[in-house]
Parts: structure tokens; C-alpha cells; sequence
């Protein structure tokens, strides 16, 4: 495993959507391991391949409720239910807090590192921690998503 830079707000990669992963190969699981370090190492809940340089549908989130790590490659967020808003930041953006209205539930399919299908339900702030990462592999990025309301008060 290698810690990998976590790529700042700015740099024009963290603005293109990326491509489905297709080889569920040692170069994936190295990926997967890699994020994992670099998440850990900057005390984050969630990390997006295009945060690292790579334009692949590759996440990886920790909400630290003694679960480990859930991988998530190629996600599709199925089913959204309920609205929470709360401060949310982000690794590409030390520092940098926001209000963001994100749904309360999620259900996401997704594949393994081995490229079995899952499917995830996830409420509070894994919720909010999917629907952020799943945004990143569209090149939305979470101060895209602040309420003009609240931003206008901040």
C-alpha cells in the first residue's frame, strides 16, 4: 500500500466524470488498498478515485462505526429517501466547511474489488458520504450543492 496525493479544489480533474471500471484486476485491488491508506492517513470519511488522479468509478468510505472501509466500484445510487442538511467538507478542500442538504437514506449498487454486485443501504452520514463521493465521479463537487439560501448567509 502507498499513501497517493489527494488532489485540491482548482485542478481540473476533480471537474471530468469518470469511467466505469471494467477489469477487476491487482491494478483495481491496488487502487482500492492505496485509497484506503490515503483516507486513513488524512483522517477523512470518504475518498474518490479522481481525488487521487484517476478517472475511474472507484470509492471508498469509512463513516468509522467499526465496519472498516466499504468499497464501491462503479456505484449507482438507486433509492433516496428523507433530507438532512449539515456541515460537510472535503478532503480536495482542507478547511472548507458548507452547509449541504444530502437525503437522510440511499440504497447504492455497486461491485466488490472482485466485481460481485452489492447493494448497500446507508442512513445519516453514510448517506451523506455516498451521495458526496458518487458526485465526485461526475465532477460535482460538494460546494455545488449548497443551498443558495445558506450560502447567501455565510
Amino acid at each position: 500500500m502507498a499513501l497517493r496525493e489527494i488532489i485540491k479544489f482548482g485542478d481540473d480533474i476533480l471537474r471530468k466524470k469518470c469511467r466505469e471500471v471494467t477489469n477487476f484486476d491487482e491494478k483495481l485491488a491496488q487502487l482500492l488498498d492505496d485509497m484506503a491508506e490515503t483516507l486513513k492517513n488524512a483522517d477523512g470519511v470518504g475518498l474518490a478515485a479522481p481525488q487521487v488522479g484517476i478517472l475511474r468509478r472507484v470509492v471508498v468510505i469509512d463513516v468509522h462505526d467499526g465496519k472498516g472501509v466499504l468499497e464501491l466500484v462503479n456505484p449507482v445510487i438507486l433509492r433516496t429517501e428523507g433530507v438532512q442538511t449539515g456541515n460537510e467538507g472535503c478532503l480536495s478542500a482542507p478547511g472548507e466547511w458548507c452547509e449541504v442538504e444530502r437525503p437522510m437514506n440511499v440504497v447504492v449498487k455497486a461491485f466488490d474489488r472482485h466485481g460481485k454486485e452489492i447493494e448497500v443501504k446507508g442512513s445519516e452520514l453514510l448517506a451523506r458520504a455516498v451521495c458526496h463521493e458518487v458526485d465526485h465521479l461526475d465532477g460535482i463537487l460538494f460546494i455545488d450543492r449548497v443551498k443558495q439560501d445558506i450560502a447567501k448567509r455565510s
